[in-house]
Parts: structure tokens; sequence; C-alpha cells
């Protein structure tokens, strides 16, 4: 059986303009690679253009580092944004929860049964209740104690540093993260809410959307920044409700949207389909 042939995938921004395509295809095909899947978009309102291209190596194609090097040449003359990535490298994921289980759950299934393309470093928890969940991985006990918070998130960012996590998700991790440290996890941070931004926020959204008699629920997956629940919208799902749903019916139907809305966002990062277009994103699904 012949080894399959190494597999790579290019995203980038640049400012729109003519040849951009032709430039990546013609350098893609002087390497001999081969392209097998390829999406683009042009912003109108931005004036921005964004390509996700996926290759694979022939015999005469250099290595990874050596695409990288070669491409470098027409990401400057294009002031292009990119990465190449290689496909077989699955990203490293920190999951951070607090008590309320269901996405944990939901997300550590689906990587065990190979549903998500990626490799889960470890769960930290602000409290130690899920630690079961967790299983054999590593569960890290990060207790959030008054006036502690910086030490907390200091201690928080080195163990996404040690443990070279690319992504961390907060699987309902129900602590806001400071500036710094959203700032520091900028674009590789995505956090569930429970709720169909940017209506209902704060506390008890279900219970908010039942006294307003809402017809539908629903949950958002974005990237975290300093402003809060403020971050580009990766994904989002809606499920109809009526006037028979009580106020129980409408948070756990809201668990499974969020479960489902979760996946979805970290499965798209993950195989590099999201791209950050200003306050919002490009995701190529």
């Amino acid at each position: 059986m012949q080894p399959q042939p190494a597999r790579y995938i290019l995203k980038l921004a640049c400012p729109d303009r003519l040849g951009i395509v032709a430039a990546v295809s013609g350098f893609l095909a002087q390497q001999d690679c081969n392209v097998t899947e390829s999406a683009q978009f042009n912003d109108p309102t931005t004036g921005l253009f964004f390509l996700r291209t996926v290759f694979t190596a022939g015999s005469a194609s250099p290595d990874g580092a050596g695409l990288v090097a070669g491409f470098g040449a027409i990401g400057r003359r294009f002031a292009m944004d990119w990465e190449i990535f290689d496909a077989a490298v699955k990203q490293r994921v920190l999951i951070l929860v607090s008590r309320f289980g269901h996405c944990l759950n939901d997300l550590l299934y689906r990587w065990r049964t190979d549903a998500l393309p990626m490799t889960v470093t470890a769960v930290a928890s602000n409290h130690p209740d899920l630690r079961p969940l967790a299983g054999d991985l590593p569960f890290h006990h990060l207790p959030m104690k008054p006036g502690e918070k910086a030490a907390q998130e200091a201690a928080l960012l080195k163990l996404v540093e040690e443990t070279q996590s690319d992504l961390v998700v907060l699987a309902r991790y129900m602590q806001i993260l400071s500036s710094e440290l959203a700032a520091a996890l900028k674009g590789r941070c995505i956090n569930i809410h429970h709720s169909f931004l940017p209506s209902f926020k704060g506390a008890k959204p279900y219970h908010q959307a039942f006294e307003r008699g809402v017809k539908l629920i629903g949950a958002t997956a974005h990237y975290v920044t300093e402003s809060l629940d403020e971050g580009p919208i990766v994904e989002q799902g809606i499920e109809r409700v009526n006037h028979t749903h009580t106020p129980d019916d409408l948070v756990a139907i809201g668990r499974d949207i969020e479960c489902q809305v979760l996946a979805r966002a970290v499965r798209w990062h993950c195989e590099h389909r999201v791209i950050l277009n200003g306050h919002k994103t490009v995701v190529f699904a």
C-alpha cells in the first residue's frame, strides 16, 4: 500500500487585487502540488480577499518548511496575512469548564470517537466538580479566590504555554477573562454563549427568554475579546419553541444547541476554516 501524500492547508487574507489566485495556483503548480479543495471570498465592504486552499504534495515538492519559505515572496507581494498548515498535525486544545458539564462531555465524546480533529491537552476548571468527567486526561483545578484573579489567570496562561495548546475552549467556563488574558489569547480562544447574541445577556438568559415569550432560542460560539460577549462570531444555532415550554424545557433545549454549536465552531477552527475579518469571521464551512 502506497503512503498517502502529505496534505497541507493554506489560508490567507489580504487586500483584494488582480492576480492573487493566479499567483497562488501558479506557485503550487511550480512546487508539484495538487489543489484538492479551494474556497475564496471577496468582501466588498472591506476590500479584503480571503482564501483557503487544500493541496497535496507531489514527488518533487519541498517539505512543509520549504513551502513556507517559498511562499514568503508571494505573501509579501500581496501584503498577505497567511499560514500554511500540515493537515496531519492536529490542533492542541485546552478545555476550560466550571460546573456545567454538557459541553465538556460532548466535546470529549466527539474527540474520543475521532469526530473532532484535535488533541485535547488537558481540562482545567475553577471548580473540582467535573474531574471525573475528564477521565484519564490531566485535570487542573485552578480556583478563583477573591482578590487572586490575576494570579489564577497567570497560572492559566502558563498552563496554555506548558501544554502547547493552540486553542482554548471555554466550554461553559463561567469566569470573565481579563482584558490582558483575552488579548494574549486573541484568535485562539472560543467561548460558547448560552443565548443567541446579542439578546438576553447576563444571568438566567433562558428565564429572560421565557418571560419575553420568545419563539426562538439559540446559542453563539465566538472568539473571546476584551469586550465581553462581543467577539467575532464563528457559529450560531437556534431552535423553535412555543408557549407550552417551561423554563426548564428551554434550558434543556438550549444545552443541546450549545453542544452542537460549540462542536461545529471547534471543528471549523481546527480544520483552519475560520479567518478573522475585523469584528466578523469568514468561515469556509
